[in-house]
Protein backbone atom coordinates (compact mmCIF):
# COMPACT_ATOMS: atom_id res chain seq x y z
CA UNK A 1 0.00 0.00 0.00
CA UNK A 2 1.28 3.46 -0.90
CA UNK A 3 1.62 5.53 2.28
CA UNK A 4 0.84 8.90 0.78
CA UNK A 5 -0.65 11.67 2.90
CA UNK A 6 -4.21 11.20 1.60
CA UNK A 7 -4.18 7.47 2.39
CA UNK A 8 -2.81 8.03 5.89
CA UNK A 9 -5.36 10.74 6.64
CA UNK A 10 -8.16 8.42 5.52
CA UNK A 11 -6.80 5.62 7.71
CA UNK A 12 -6.54 7.98 10.67
CA UNK A 13 -10.22 8.90 10.31
CA UNK A 14 -11.68 5.49 9.45
CA UNK A 15 -9.48 2.59 10.55
CA UNK A 16 -10.44 1.11 13.98
CA UNK A 17 -6.83 0.14 14.77
CA UNK A 18 -5.65 3.73 14.39
CA UNK A 19 -8.56 4.98 16.52
CA UNK A 20 -7.59 2.49 19.21
CA UNK A 21 -3.96 3.55 19.26
CA UNK A 22 -4.96 7.24 19.35
CA UNK A 23 -7.52 6.87 22.15
CA UNK A 24 -6.76 7.97 25.73
CA UNK A 25 -7.81 4.58 27.15
CA UNK A 26 -5.63 2.52 24.82
CA UNK A 27 -3.66 1.06 27.75
CA UNK A 28 -6.79 -0.31 29.43
CA UNK A 29 -8.37 -1.55 26.21
CA UNK A 30 -5.25 -3.17 24.78
CA UNK A 31 -4.11 -4.82 28.01
CA UNK A 32 -7.53 -6.23 28.86
CA UNK A 33 -8.38 -7.47 25.36
CA UNK A 34 -4.93 -9.03 24.95
CA UNK A 35 -5.26 -10.85 28.27
CA UNK A 36 -8.89 -11.91 27.61
CA UNK A 37 -8.69 -12.97 23.96
CA UNK A 38 -5.18 -13.25 22.53
CA UNK A 39 -3.28 -15.00 25.33
CA UNK A 40 -5.81 -17.85 25.82
CA UNK A 41 -6.80 -17.75 22.10
CA UNK A 42 -10.50 -17.38 22.84
CA UNK A 43 -12.79 -16.66 19.93
CA UNK A 44 -16.09 -15.69 21.55
CA UNK A 45 -16.79 -14.80 25.18
CA UNK A 46 -20.25 -14.41 26.68
CA UNK A 47 -21.21 -10.95 27.82
CA UNK A 48 -21.58 -11.95 31.49
CA UNK A 49 -18.14 -13.61 31.63
CA UNK A 50 -16.35 -10.79 29.81
CA UNK A 51 -18.09 -8.09 31.90
CA UNK A 52 -17.12 -9.91 35.09
CA UNK A 53 -13.47 -10.12 34.01
CA UNK A 54 -13.44 -6.43 33.07
CA UNK A 55 -15.10 -5.48 36.36
CA UNK A 56 -12.33 -7.29 38.26
CA UNK A 57 -9.69 -5.47 36.19
CA UNK A 58 -11.35 -2.10 36.82
CA UNK A 59 -11.63 -2.81 40.54
CA UNK A 60 -7.92 -3.59 40.72
CA UNK A 61 -7.06 -0.36 38.88
CA UNK A 62 -9.29 1.70 41.15
CA UNK A 63 -7.65 0.19 44.20
CA UNK A 64 -4.19 1.05 42.88
CA UNK A 65 -5.10 4.53 41.64
CA UNK A 66 -7.68 7.14 42.48
CA UNK A 67 -11.31 6.15 42.79
CA UNK A 68 -12.32 8.40 39.91
CA UNK A 69 -10.25 6.54 37.32
CA UNK A 70 -12.34 4.71 34.71
CA UNK A 71 -15.68 5.70 36.26
CA UNK A 72 -18.04 3.79 33.95
CA UNK A 73 -19.24 0.25 34.51
CA UNK A 74 -17.77 -2.80 32.75
CA UNK A 75 -20.82 -3.46 30.56
CA UNK A 76 -20.92 0.19 29.51
CA UNK A 77 -17.28 0.02 28.47
CA UNK A 78 -17.86 -3.18 26.46
CA UNK A 79 -20.82 -1.68 24.60
CA UNK A 80 -18.78 1.46 23.95
CA UNK A 81 -15.89 -0.56 22.50
CA UNK A 82 -18.30 -2.50 20.29
CA UNK A 83 -20.05 0.63 18.95
CA UNK A 84 -19.72 1.52 15.28
CA UNK A 85 -17.61 4.59 15.96
CA UNK A 86 -14.90 2.41 17.58
CA UNK A 87 -15.44 -1.19 16.32
CA UNK A 88 -12.78 -2.68 18.59
CA UNK A 89 -15.08 -5.54 19.56
CA UNK A 90 -17.75 -7.44 17.64
CA UNK A 91 -20.99 -7.98 19.53
CA UNK A 92 -23.20 -10.74 18.19
CA UNK A 93 -25.65 -13.47 19.14
CA UNK A 94 -24.38 -16.98 18.31
CA UNK A 95 -26.89 -19.53 17.00
CA UNK A 96 -28.99 -21.08 19.74
CA UNK A 97 -28.16 -18.43 22.36
CA UNK A 98 -30.06 -15.35 23.54
CA UNK A 99 -27.03 -13.91 25.36
CA UNK A 100 -24.75 -11.55 23.43
CA UNK A 101 -21.13 -12.57 22.91
CA UNK A 102 -18.02 -10.53 22.12
CA UNK A 103 -15.04 -11.20 19.87
CA UNK A 104 -12.05 -9.21 18.67
CA UNK A 105 -12.17 -7.51 15.30
CA UNK A 106 -9.26 -8.06 12.87
CA UNK A 107 -8.29 -4.39 13.20
CA UNK A 108 -7.98 -4.68 17.00
CA UNK A 109 -5.84 -7.79 16.69
CA UNK A 110 -3.53 -5.98 14.27
CA UNK A 111 -3.16 -3.12 16.74
CA UNK A 112 -2.38 -5.54 19.59
CA UNK A 113 0.21 -7.34 17.46
CA UNK A 114 1.87 -4.02 16.58
CA UNK A 115 1.98 -2.99 20.25
CA UNK A 116 3.53 -6.34 21.15
CA UNK A 117 6.21 -5.82 18.52
CA UNK A 118 7.28 -2.52 20.14
CA UNK A 119 8.80 -4.20 23.19
CA UNK A 120 12.48 -5.02 23.15
CA UNK A 121 13.27 -8.62 22.36
CA UNK A 122 15.94 -10.36 24.40
CA UNK A 123 16.66 -12.68 21.51
CA UNK A 124 16.53 -11.79 17.83
CA UNK A 125 17.10 -14.71 15.50
CA UNK A 126 18.14 -14.20 11.91
CA UNK A 127 19.49 -17.56 10.74
CA UNK A 128 16.16 -19.39 10.77
CA UNK A 129 14.41 -16.58 8.93
CA UNK A 130 17.16 -16.49 6.33
CA UNK A 131 16.84 -20.24 5.83
CA UNK A 132 13.07 -19.81 5.56
CA UNK A 133 13.55 -17.18 2.86
CA UNK A 134 15.90 -19.45 0.95
CA UNK A 135 13.45 -22.33 1.23
CA UNK A 136 10.57 -20.18 -0.01
CA UNK A 137 12.61 -19.02 -3.01
CA UNK A 138 13.61 -22.58 -3.76
CA UNK A 139 9.98 -23.77 -3.62
CA UNK A 140 8.87 -20.99 -5.97
CA UNK A 141 11.67 -21.72 -8.40
CA UNK A 142 11.09 -25.48 -8.42
CA UNK A 143 7.30 -25.18 -8.46
CA UNK A 144 7.35 -22.96 -11.56
CA UNK A 145 9.91 -24.99 -13.53
CA UNK A 146 8.38 -26.39 -16.73
CA UNK A 147 11.45 -28.19 -18.09
CA UNK A 148 11.23 -31.90 -17.14
CA UNK A 149 15.00 -32.36 -17.40
CA UNK A 150 15.63 -29.49 -14.99
CA UNK A 151 13.14 -30.95 -12.50
CA UNK A 152 14.83 -34.35 -12.72
CA UNK A 153 18.26 -32.81 -12.16
CA UNK A 154 17.02 -31.00 -9.06
CA UNK A 155 15.45 -34.18 -7.67
CA UNK A 156 18.67 -36.11 -8.32
CA UNK A 157 20.63 -33.40 -6.50
CA UNK A 158 18.33 -33.73 -3.48
CA UNK A 159 18.68 -37.50 -3.60
CA UNK A 160 22.49 -37.21 -3.63
CA UNK A 161 22.35 -34.87 -0.65
CA UNK A 162 20.11 -37.28 1.26
CA UNK A 163 22.37 -40.23 0.42
CA UNK A 164 25.42 -38.28 1.57
CA UNK A 165 23.67 -37.36 4.84
CA UNK A 166 22.69 -41.00 5.42
CA UNK A 167 26.30 -42.02 4.89
CA UNK A 168 27.51 -39.42 7.40
CA UNK A 169 24.97 -40.48 10.02
CA UNK A 170 25.85 -44.15 9.62
CA UNK A 171 29.52 -43.19 10.00
CA UNK A 172 28.83 -41.53 13.35
CA UNK A 173 28.86 -37.95 12.08
CA UNK A 174 25.43 -36.75 13.21
CA UNK A 175 25.15 -32.92 13.12
CA UNK A 176 22.77 -31.47 15.70
CA UNK A 177 21.22 -28.04 16.10
CA UNK A 178 22.71 -25.98 18.89
CA UNK A 179 20.80 -24.37 21.71
CA UNK A 180 20.78 -21.01 19.95
CA UNK A 181 19.45 -22.50 16.73
CA UNK A 182 16.71 -24.36 18.63
CA UNK A 183 15.65 -21.22 20.51
CA UNK A 184 15.67 -19.18 17.32
CA UNK A 185 13.52 -21.63 15.42
CA UNK A 186 11.08 -22.07 18.30
CA UNK A 187 10.71 -18.28 18.60
CA UNK A 188 9.94 -18.05 14.91
CA UNK A 189 7.44 -20.92 15.25
CA UNK A 190 5.55 -19.20 18.09
CA UNK A 191 5.42 -15.95 16.12
CA UNK A 192 4.08 -17.59 12.98
CA UNK A 193 1.61 -19.67 15.00
CA UNK A 194 0.08 -16.56 16.58
CA UNK A 195 0.04 -14.71 13.26
CA UNK A 196 -1.79 -17.64 11.71
CA UNK A 197 -4.46 -17.47 14.42
CA UNK A 198 -4.84 -13.74 13.74
CA UNK A 199 -5.25 -14.41 10.01
CA UNK A 200 -8.29 -16.56 10.70
CA UNK A 201 -10.14 -13.61 12.20
CA UNK A 202 -9.60 -11.64 9.01
CA UNK A 203 -10.81 -14.52 6.83
CA UNK A 204 -13.88 -14.90 9.04
CA UNK A 205 -14.45 -11.12 8.87
CA UNK A 206 -14.47 -11.23 5.06
CA UNK A 207 -17.05 -14.01 5.00
CA UNK A 208 -19.19 -12.12 7.54
CA UNK A 209 -19.06 -9.10 5.25
CA UNK A 210 -20.33 -11.24 2.40
CA UNK A 211 -23.12 -12.62 4.62
CA UNK A 212 -24.13 -9.07 5.58
CA UNK A 213 -24.29 -8.00 1.95
CA UNK A 214 -26.37 -11.08 1.14
CA UNK A 215 -28.89 -10.20 3.84
CA UNK A 216 -29.14 -6.63 2.54
CA UNK A 217 -29.73 -7.80 -1.03
CA UNK A 218 -32.36 -10.32 0.03
CA UNK A 219 -34.19 -7.63 1.99
CA UNK A 220 -34.26 -5.17 -0.92
CA UNK A 221 -34.51 -7.67 -3.80
CA UNK A 222 -37.61 -7.51 -5.99
CA UNK A 223 -36.42 -9.49 -9.03
CA UNK A 224 -36.30 -13.19 -9.82
CA UNK A 225 -34.76 -15.76 -7.50
CA UNK A 226 -32.42 -17.03 -10.20
CA UNK A 227 -30.85 -13.62 -10.78
CA UNK A 228 -30.26 -13.10 -7.05
CA UNK A 229 -28.71 -16.55 -6.59
CA UNK A 230 -26.44 -16.02 -9.58
CA UNK A 231 -25.31 -12.69 -8.17
CA UNK A 232 -24.67 -14.02 -4.64
CA UNK A 233 -23.02 -17.27 -5.65
CA UNK A 234 -20.85 -15.41 -8.14
CA UNK A 235 -19.55 -13.16 -5.37
CA UNK A 236 -19.03 -16.12 -3.05
CA UNK A 237 -17.07 -17.92 -5.78
CA UNK A 238 -15.04 -14.75 -6.27
CA UNK A 239 -13.96 -14.87 -2.61
CA UNK A 240 -13.44 -18.63 -2.61
CA UNK A 241 -11.34 -18.46 -5.80
CA UNK A 242 -9.27 -15.50 -4.63
CA UNK A 243 -5.70 -15.99 -3.42
CA UNK A 244 -6.86 -15.76 0.17
CA UNK A 245 -9.70 -18.23 -0.39
CA UNK A 246 -7.53 -20.80 -2.18
CA UNK A 247 -4.82 -20.51 0.48
CA UNK A 248 -7.38 -21.02 3.25
CA UNK A 249 -8.88 -24.05 1.51
CA UNK A 250 -5.45 -25.62 1.00
CA UNK A 251 -4.57 -24.98 4.66
CA UNK A 252 -7.87 -26.46 5.82
CA UNK A 253 -7.49 -29.59 3.69
CA UNK A 254 -3.94 -30.04 4.99
CA UNK A 255 -4.94 -29.62 8.64
CA UNK A 256 -8.04 -31.83 8.40
CA UNK A 257 -5.85 -34.82 7.56
CA UNK A 258 -5.75 -37.19 10.52
CA UNK A 259 -2.18 -38.22 9.79
CA UNK A 260 -1.07 -34.57 9.73
CA UNK A 261 -2.73 -33.91 13.07
CA UNK A 262 -1.01 -36.91 14.66
CA UNK A 263 2.32 -35.82 13.19
CA UNK A 264 1.90 -32.29 14.54
CA UNK A 265 1.01 -33.64 17.98
CA UNK A 266 4.11 -35.83 18.12
CA UNK A 267 6.40 -33.06 16.86
CA UNK A 268 5.06 -30.52 19.36
CA UNK A 269 5.40 -32.88 22.30
CA UNK A 270 8.97 -33.75 21.35
CA UNK A 271 10.02 -30.14 20.72
CA UNK A 272 8.47 -28.87 23.98
CA UNK A 273 10.55 -31.45 25.88
CA UNK A 274 13.86 -30.20 24.46
CA UNK A 275 15.98 -28.60 27.16
CA UNK A 276 16.73 -25.31 25.31
CA UNK A 277 13.02 -24.88 24.54
CA UNK A 278 12.00 -25.73 28.10
CA UNK A 279 14.41 -23.07 29.42
CA UNK A 280 12.39 -20.46 27.49
CA UNK A 281 9.31 -21.39 29.61
CA UNK A 282 6.95 -21.49 26.61
CA UNK A 283 3.20 -21.28 26.97
CA UNK A 284 1.86 -24.83 27.50
CA UNK A 285 -0.95 -24.00 25.08
CA UNK A 286 1.53 -24.35 22.22
CA UNK A 287 1.28 -28.12 22.69
CA UNK A 288 -2.22 -27.91 21.24
CA UNK A 289 -1.81 -24.96 18.91
CA UNK A 290 -2.93 -27.06 15.94
CA UNK A 291 -6.25 -27.66 17.71
CA UNK A 292 -6.54 -23.89 18.16
CA UNK A 293 -6.03 -23.61 14.41
CA UNK A 294 -8.83 -26.11 13.87
CA UNK A 295 -11.16 -24.21 16.20
CA UNK A 296 -10.39 -20.92 14.46
CA UNK A 297 -10.95 -22.53 11.05
CA UNK A 298 -14.28 -23.93 12.19
CA UNK A 299 -15.47 -20.41 13.01
CA UNK A 300 -14.76 -19.38 9.42
CA UNK A 301 -16.54 -22.50 8.14
CA UNK A 302 -19.57 -21.74 10.32
CA UNK A 303 -19.77 -18.29 8.78
CA UNK A 304 -19.91 -19.89 5.33
CA UNK A 305 -22.61 -22.26 6.63
CA UNK A 306 -24.62 -19.24 7.83
CA UNK A 307 -24.46 -17.86 4.30
CA UNK A 308 -25.88 -21.13 2.93
CA UNK A 309 -28.63 -21.10 5.57
CA UNK A 310 -29.54 -17.54 4.62
CA UNK A 311 -29.93 -18.56 0.97
CA UNK A 312 -32.01 -21.56 2.01
CA UNK A 313 -34.33 -19.37 4.09
CA UNK A 314 -34.73 -17.01 1.14
CA UNK A 315 -35.76 -19.85 -1.18
CA UNK A 316 -38.08 -21.37 1.43
CA UNK A 317 -39.63 -17.97 2.10
CA UNK A 318 -40.21 -17.31 -1.59
CA UNK A 319 -41.78 -20.75 -2.04
CA UNK A 320 -44.01 -20.13 0.98
CA UNK A 321 -45.18 -16.78 -0.40
CA UNK A 322 -45.91 -18.29 -3.80
CA UNK A 323 -47.83 -21.21 -2.26
CA UNK A 324 -49.74 -18.79 -0.04
CA UNK A 325 -50.72 -16.73 -3.09
CA UNK A 326 -52.00 -19.88 -4.82
CA UNK A 327 -54.01 -20.86 -1.74
CA UNK A 328 -55.51 -17.34 -1.54
CA UNK A 329 -56.65 -17.63 -5.15
CA UNK A 330 -58.18 -21.08 -4.53
CA UNK A 331 -59.98 -19.87 -1.41
CA UNK A 332 -61.32 -16.91 -3.39
CA UNK A 333 -62.71 -19.29 -6.01
CA UNK A 334 -64.30 -21.47 -3.33
CA UNK A 335 -65.81 -18.45 -1.58
CA UNK A 336 -67.23 -17.18 -4.88
CA UNK A 337 -68.75 -20.59 -5.63
CA UNK A 338 -70.39 -20.78 -2.19
CA UNK A 339 -71.76 -17.26 -2.59
CA UNK A 340 -73.66 -18.17 -5.79
CA UNK A 341 -74.61 -21.71 -4.76
CA UNK A 342 -78.13 -20.79 -3.75
CA UNK A 343 -78.77 -18.60 -6.80
CA UNK A 344 -76.48 -19.58 -9.71
CA UNK A 345 -75.94 -16.74 -12.18
CA UNK A 346 -77.14 -17.07 -15.71
CA UNK A 347 -74.61 -17.57 -18.48
CA UNK A 348 -70.89 -17.63 -18.06
CA UNK A 349 -69.67 -16.10 -14.78
CA UNK A 350 -66.03 -17.28 -14.71
CA UNK A 351 -63.33 -17.63 -17.33
CA UNK A 352 -60.40 -19.98 -16.97
CA UNK A 353 -57.29 -20.17 -19.10
CA UNK A 354 -56.79 -23.21 -21.24
CA UNK A 355 -55.44 -26.16 -19.25
CA UNK A 356 -53.41 -27.48 -22.19
CA UNK A 357 -51.14 -25.64 -24.60
CA UNK A 358 -52.21 -25.26 -28.19
CA UNK A 359 -49.30 -26.00 -30.50
CA UNK A 360 -49.29 -24.99 -34.16
CA UNK A 361 -46.43 -26.56 -36.04
CA UNK A 362 -45.11 -24.62 -39.04
CA UNK A 363 -45.78 -27.47 -41.53
CA UNK A 364 -49.37 -27.80 -40.34
CA UNK A 365 -50.27 -24.28 -41.36
CA UNK A 366 -52.29 -24.11 -44.60
CA UNK A 367 -50.72 -22.58 -47.66
CA UNK A 368 -52.05 -19.38 -49.13
CA UNK A 369 -55.02 -19.89 -51.43
CA UNK A 370 -55.72 -17.00 -53.75
CA UNK A 371 -59.29 -15.86 -53.85
CA UNK A 372 -61.35 -16.86 -56.90
CA UNK A 373 -62.48 -13.96 -59.02
CA UNK A 374 -66.09 -14.15 -60.07
CA UNK A 375 -66.78 -13.78 -63.78
CA UNK A 376 -69.75 -11.47 -64.15
CA UNK A 377 -71.93 -11.76 -67.22
CA UNK A 378 -72.92 -8.33 -68.42
CA UNK A 379 -75.51 -9.63 -70.88
CA UNK A 380 -79.01 -8.25 -71.11
CA UNK A 381 -81.72 -9.82 -68.97
CA UNK A 382 -84.34 -11.77 -70.86
CA UNK A 383 -87.94 -12.31 -69.88
CA UNK A 384 -88.55 -15.49 -67.86
CA UNK A 385 -90.95 -18.34 -68.45
CA UNK A 386 -94.15 -17.54 -66.67
CA UNK A 387 -95.16 -21.23 -66.54
CA UNK A 388 -92.07 -22.19 -64.32
CA UNK A 389 -93.01 -24.12 -61.17
CA UNK A 390 -91.87 -21.97 -58.19
CA UNK A 391 -92.36 -24.77 -55.63
CA UNK A 392 -88.63 -25.62 -55.84
CA UNK A 393 -87.78 -22.29 -54.28
CA UNK A 394 -89.69 -23.22 -51.13
CA UNK A 395 -88.27 -26.73 -50.80
CA UNK A 396 -84.76 -25.52 -49.85
CA UNK A 397 -83.42 -26.37 -46.35
CA UNK A 398 -80.30 -25.55 -44.27
CA UNK A 399 -78.29 -28.10 -42.26
CA UNK A 400 -77.65 -26.89 -38.70
CA UNK A 401 -74.05 -27.91 -38.14
CA UNK A 402 -74.08 -26.81 -34.47
CA UNK A 403 -77.06 -29.11 -33.77
CA UNK A 404 -75.21 -32.08 -35.31
CA UNK A 405 -72.14 -31.28 -33.19
CA UNK A 406 -74.42 -31.25 -30.14
CA UNK A 407 -75.62 -34.76 -31.08
CA UNK A 408 -72.01 -35.94 -31.10
CA UNK A 409 -71.26 -34.39 -27.69
CA UNK A 410 -74.36 -35.91 -26.10
CA UNK A 411 -73.41 -39.37 -27.37
CA UNK A 412 -69.84 -38.99 -26.06
CA UNK A 413 -71.14 -38.14 -22.60
CA UNK A 414 -72.33 -41.76 -22.30
CA UNK A 415 -69.53 -43.46 -24.26
CA UNK A 416 -65.80 -42.80 -24.63
CA UNK A 417 -66.14 -43.21 -28.40
CA UNK A 418 -68.93 -43.74 -30.91
CA UNK A 419 -68.97 -44.54 -34.60
CA UNK A 420 -70.95 -42.53 -37.14
CA UNK A 421 -73.17 -45.52 -37.86
CA UNK A 422 -74.04 -45.86 -34.13
CA UNK A 423 -74.67 -42.14 -33.92
CA UNK A 424 -77.09 -42.23 -36.91
CA UNK A 425 -78.91 -45.14 -35.30
CA UNK A 426 -79.69 -42.87 -32.35
CA UNK A 427 -80.11 -39.70 -34.38
CA UNK A 428 -81.44 -40.74 -37.86
CA UNK A 429 -80.74 -38.55 -40.87
CA UNK A 430 -83.58 -36.10 -41.51
CA UNK A 431 -82.14 -34.34 -44.56
CA UNK A 432 -80.46 -37.22 -46.28
CA UNK A 433 -77.14 -36.97 -48.03
CA UNK A 434 -76.60 -33.31 -47.17
CA UNK A 435 -76.79 -34.06 -43.45
CA UNK A 436 -74.43 -37.04 -43.88
CA UNK A 437 -71.89 -34.82 -45.64
CA UNK A 438 -72.11 -32.34 -42.74
CA UNK A 439 -71.28 -35.14 -40.27
CA UNK A 440 -68.27 -36.02 -42.41
CA UNK A 441 -67.13 -32.39 -42.39
CA UNK A 442 -67.31 -32.44 -38.58
CA UNK A 443 -65.17 -35.60 -38.53
CA UNK A 444 -62.60 -33.96 -40.81
CA UNK A 445 -61.90 -31.18 -38.30
CA UNK A 446 -58.60 -31.65 -36.33
CA UNK A 447 -59.04 -33.65 -33.15
CA UNK A 448 -62.68 -34.49 -33.79
CA UNK A 449 -62.60 -38.06 -35.07
CA UNK A 450 -60.54 -40.88 -36.53
CA UNK A 451 -61.33 -42.36 -39.98
CA UNK A 452 -60.53 -46.05 -40.46
CA UNK A 453 -60.26 -46.82 -44.20
CA UNK A 454 -59.94 -50.57 -43.61
CA UNK A 455 -63.50 -50.98 -42.33
CA UNK A 456 -66.67 -49.93 -44.21
CA UNK A 457 -69.93 -49.01 -42.50
CA UNK A 458 -73.37 -48.85 -44.11
CA UNK A 459 -75.78 -46.04 -43.29
CA UNK A 460 -79.29 -45.45 -44.59
CA UNK A 461 -81.98 -42.80 -44.67
CA UNK A 462 -85.43 -42.15 -46.20
CA UNK A 463 -85.48 -39.66 -49.06
CA UNK A 464 -88.21 -37.07 -49.56
CA UNK A 465 -89.71 -39.24 -52.30
CA UNK A 466 -90.16 -42.02 -49.74
CA UNK A 467 -87.42 -44.26 -51.15
CA UNK A 468 -84.86 -45.93 -48.88
CA UNK A 469 -81.30 -44.80 -49.62
CA UNK A 470 -78.04 -46.49 -48.52
CA UNK A 471 -74.41 -45.36 -48.51
CA UNK A 472 -71.17 -47.23 -47.75
CA UNK A 473 -68.31 -45.20 -46.31
CA UNK A 474 -65.12 -45.76 -44.21
CA UNK A 475 -65.73 -46.11 -40.50
CA UNK A 476 -65.78 -42.76 -38.71
CA UNK A 477 -65.06 -42.88 -34.95
CA UNK A 478 -65.78 -39.88 -32.74
CA UNK A 479 -63.95 -39.85 -29.37
CA UNK A 480 -63.70 -37.59 -26.33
Amino acid sequence: MLLDIETLEALRRQHPAWRLLASESVALVASFLHRAFVVPNRRAIAQADLAEALEDALYALREQRADGVYPKGALEYLNDWAANDKAWLRKFYPPGSDEPHFDLTPATEKALAWLASLSERSFVGTESRLLTLFELLRQMSEGSETDPQARVRELQRKRDEIDAEITRVLGGNMPLLGNTALKERFTQFTTLARELLADFREVEHNFRGLDRRVRERITLWDGSKGALLQDILGERDLIAESDQGRSFRAFWDFLMSRSRQDELTQLLERVMQLEPVAEMAPDPRFKRVHYDWLEAGEHAQRTVALLSQQLRRFLDGQAYLENRRIMDILRGIEAGALAVRALPPAGDFMFMASTAPHIDLPMERPLHTPAMKLALDAGDLAAGDEDLDAAALFSQFVIDKAALAQHVRQSLQQHKQVTLAELLHTWPLEHGLAELVTYLSLAAEPGRAVIDDTVLDSVGWVARSGQRRHARLPRVIFSR
